[in-house]
């Protein structure tokens, strides 16, 4: 069982002092990390079932990704797009060939990406198919979660999310996620696009019907609107297919990508398109000064590279499988639901999700909340089957303690 140092609890204390109250974290300092494990700041070690969100599917600390950012580092890490360099462009090959999309707008968080796809979709209503100025709408799904920039939280259905935050951004209309005919129904003339998480993470591990998404895809298509995939926390092999869209075996109009696209060392995101979209940004349109620089591109072109050929997505079905299964086999009255895929697993409880998350941190797993009920298992897809014995290990002694 872990507990609290003096150490542990001054450095939380200074934390609190100096820097906002915009999080709710465990009180776990971490120090060091390696593959699926962390280590705090007395020594005590963990397994890491957050992955920074999925930013570091490859494991923490990779040493081919670690390689590539200490190699650029050395020679250039910053130009502004106002010079070219000359990693960006094989970064961008890369990218696009891997998702079959032919052309890539660099940002750096998630959320930029998200921005840029609003703006790109909306620029298309207006002058392709026609919309009305400043009429354009985006169908946007309950319990989604696209960031928390005035825009996205315009697009949030969470009210904690937009508290006190208005006036803001309009343009979005929420249909239940899941709900085919409810899209149908929304889809208007002024309907730019959709927006939509294949799997929504931060809403639940919310895993919509069979065939949802081509159903949607299918309505896209039938009322002239563009579909946009936010792939940020589902794609790169999280859900046990590159992206969560191959599962339903569609392809977007624009998919958004980020986190583990930085392999855990460096904020790189991107907005995906084909060419008879993305052409409609000239000079000047949209930008960014770190988006595409030398560092983020050396390190995504690494972390892209380690998602393929350690075939991560595979790993990620087969270990997600196996912890479902162990985790459904848990004979506990508290647990209502285990649901996900690959690894984006939620175990849905009847009462706080926040009480088995701190018991499972008193037995060495990290794992967070969301929504107040599911407790979130998403690991590392480089985690292994000795990994998998301890996590499921722990969750039976966590649950039993709780009752």
């Amino acid at each position: 069982m872990h507990g609290t140092s003096d150490r542990t609890r001054a450095l939380i204390a200074t934390d609190e002092r100096y820097g906002a109250h915009n999080y709710h974290p465990l009180d776990v300092v971490v120090a060091r990390a390696e593959g699926v494990w962390l280590w705090d700041v007395e020594g005590n070690r963990y397994l890491d079932c957050i992955s920074a969100y999925s930013a570091v599917n490859q494991g923490h600390c990779h040493p081919r990704i670690y390689a590539a950012m200490v190699e650029q580092a050395r020679n250039l890490t910053l130009t502004s797009r106002a010079l070219r360099n000359d990693r960006m462009p094989g970064f961008l090959e890369k990218l696009t060939r891997l998702a079959g999309f032919e052309a890539a707008l660099p940002m750096n968080t998630g959320v930029e990406a998200v921005e840029t796809a609003i703006k790109l979709v909306r620029r298309w209503g207006y002058r392709v198919k026609g919309i009305p100025a400043d009429r354009a709408e985006i169908v946007v799904f309950n319990d989604n979660f696209h960031g928390r920039t005035s825009a996205a939280i315009g697009a949030s259905t969470t009210p904690e999310y937009k508290a006190d935050f208005g006036p803001l951004t309009p343009g979005f209309v929420a249909v239940p996620f899941g709900d085919a005919d409810a899209l149908q129904r929304a889809l208007t003339p002024n309907t730019a696009a959709i927006l939509i998480e294949p799997i929504q993470g931060e809403g639940g591990v919310n895993v919509p019907p069979e065939g949802f998404l081509k159903r949607a895809w299918a309505a896209c298509r039938e009322h002239d609107v563009l579909f946009v995939a936010d792939e940020i926390q589902t794609g790169f092999g999280r859900t046990g297919d590159l992206f969560a869209c191959d599962y339903d075996g569609i392809k977007p109009d624009v998919m958004v990508v980020g986190k583990a696209l930085g392999g855990g060392f460096y904020p790189v995101s991107a907005a995906l398109a084909d060419r008879k979209l993305m052409d409609l940004f000239a000079p000047g349109d949209h930008g960014s000064t770190f988006g595409g620089n030398p560092l983020g591109s050396a390190v995504a072109e690494a972390a892209l590279a380690v998602i393929v050929e350690e075939n991560l997505a595979a790993r990620a079905r087969y270990a997600g499988a196996a912890i479902v299964q162990g985790l459904r086999a848990i004979a506990s009255p508290l647990v209502r639901e285990v649901r996900g895929r690959g690894l984006l697993i939620g175990i849905e409880l009847d009462r706080p999700a926040r009480e088995l998350s701190q018991a499972l941190l008193a037995r060495g797993v990290a794992a967070k909340d969301t929504h107040e009920r599911v407790l979130r298992i998403a690991p590392p897809l480089v985690i292994d089957d000795a990994a998998i014995a301890f996590l499921l290990d722990a969750c039976r002694q966590a649950l039993a303690t709780l009752g």
